[in-house]
């Protein structure tokens, strides 16, 4: 299992799609430098941890790193969801990032 606790591993204050908004805490480089490792790995289970993060995360953050995840990434609709794990205490988190990966198309 491999377990990502955003506000610990990444920024507790992650923000906009890319590096051009955020150098340090857009979405594209939690996509490339968390997720994409993480479901390249042979652990069954990724838990993406919420708790702890400063501010709501953005739609547009969402959809670049989970959406962008097969847009961008080639992985497969069923293989991330079937792996990821989204832990948090609001419910909006997980059901924004089913919606965007459902919604996404490779590019």
């Amino acid at each position: 299992m491999v377990n990502i606790i955003i506000a610990k591993d990444f920024s507790r204050t992650p923000f906009g799609r890319f590096p051009t908004d955020s150098a340090t805490s857009s979405a594209e480089r939690f996509r490339k430098e968390f997720l994409v490792p993480a479901l390249q790995s042979d652990d069954d289970e990724v838990i993406v941890d919420f708790d702890g993060v400063a501010l709501g995360v953005g739609s547009s953050f969402l959809e670049e790193a989970f959406g962008g995840l097969i847009r961008k990434e080639g992985l497969s609709k069923s293989s991330v969801k079937k792996r990821l794990i989204i832990k948090s205490k609001m419910p909006f988190y997980k059901e924004q990032i089913n919606k965007f990966i459902d919604m996404a198309q490779p590019e």
